[in-house]
């Protein structure tokens, strides 16, 4: 991360997080591969699948994810999806991907406001907050997420704005 970053991270207010032990689930979703320049294309992927929100086959509530996996640092680059929970795959449009989250325990924090800033509160959580906090992260698994976005009643999708929920996973 540049210089510039750092000092977001730094002087970033970051509110303390939660812990909770998540459930395991299934989610399904419209997936691409983001490198550093392609993050900004993000908003563009939602905007495809907000078109399907609430009617997925064996959809299960109102809550979407964005889910984060497989990064590599040099050079960097992860997969993303922009999903929902389901219960099966069965009907799901051909474009989709699944994905199986175990359960795991979370370190939740909430970013509040723009989705634009959304990289500072993550910038904030990795820089500032996990290397002072005591608590590790688990090691990455293929294909299991490093970082889920929780978009629940408090994010506007026509805003951009509101609060969104980032579950770290952590060892216990």
């Amino acid at each position: 991360m540049s210089s510039t970053g750092v000092n977001q991270a730094t002087q970033f207010q970051l509110e303390e997080p939660r812990f909770q032990d998540g459930k395991a689930m299934l989610v399904a979703g419209l997936q691409n591969r983001f490198t550093g320049p392609d993050v900004k294309n993000i908003s563009a992927l939602w905007q495809r699948f907000g078109l399907f929100i609430g009617k997925i086959p064996s959809q299960i509530g109102n809550v979407a994810y964005g889910l984060c996996s497989n990064m590599i640092s040099d050079p960097f680059s992860f997969d993303y999806i922009a999903g929902v929970e389901v219960s099966s795959s069965s009907g799901l449009p051909t474009d989709f991907s699944m994905i199986s989250i175990p359960a795991m325990h979370y370190a939740i924090f909430t970013h509040r406001g723009p989705i634009a800033n959304l990289s500072m509160t993550i910038d904030a959580i990795y820089h500032r907050w996990l290397p002072n906090s005591g608590h590790a992260l688990l090691q990455p698994i293929p294909d299991v997420p490093y970082m889920i976005e929780r978009y629940d009643e408090r994010f506007h999708p026509e805003t951009a704005s509101g609060d969104v929920e980032l579950w770290i996973p952590v060892k216990p």
